[in-house]
């Protein structure tokens, strides 16, 4: 990809509110950037994050907005964004990171990975639905920690977001790859 000059964002941005549509509940109390997991190897962090990723989880929607949840449980897989409440100021603020906090992968920008420690953090996740019961809705595959406000859903359809060719550097691919293996 080629590099611009840098140029000054000379507009100015209003704050955004957002308003939460619903709350994570599930048994993941322990960030993957937290003071445990950071002292382990990067492999068993990755092993501890994928087996959370693996745990039942409940997106409990505002019961208000429960009629917005008609014909999702026609969908396999959902598309959750939530805000990571639990990250430090502090951190919103980091601007380069070594993935999984392993210098066997290189320090890149933020915003070339999936770090939860963003400016606005945001974050996205694919998930597998396995049962709607009125405004709740039990999945697998999240990553969220107990108590994580969901800021929306949408049903997820893979060819929605096909392209040309992707192109992910090596360093990504084994991260990935990592989450992948039993």
């Amino acid at each position: 990809m080629e590099q611009t000059k840098k140029s000054e964002v000379k507009e100015t941005f209003d704050i955004i509110q957002l308003k939460p549509v619903g709350i994570v509940k599930n048994q993941s109390q322990e960030a993957s950037w937290g003071t445990e997991l950071q002292a382990l190897p990067w492999q068993e962090r990755a092993a501890r994050m994928r087996e959370q990723s693996q745990a039942v989880s409940e997106l409990i929607i505002n019961p208000e907005l429960e009629d917005m949840l008609n014909g999702i449980d026609d969908f396999s897989h959902l598309t959750v964004l939530y805000w990571s409440h639990l990250i430090p100021e502090k951190r919103r603020r980091t601007m380069k990171v070594h993935p999984l906090g392993s210098k066997n992968f290189p320090l890149v920008g933020t915003f070339a990975t999936h770090s939860p420690a963003r400016p606005n953090s945001i974050l996205v996740t694919v998930v597998r639905l396995l049962e709607r019961n009125g405004n709740i809705l039990k999945v697998t595959g999240l990553d969220a920690l107990n108590g994580s406000p969901i800021l929306d859903i949408k049903p997820y359809y893979n060819d929605s977001h096909e392209s040309e060719e992707v192109i992910v550097p090596d360093w990504m691919k084994q991260v990935h790859d990592r989450f992948k293996e039993e």
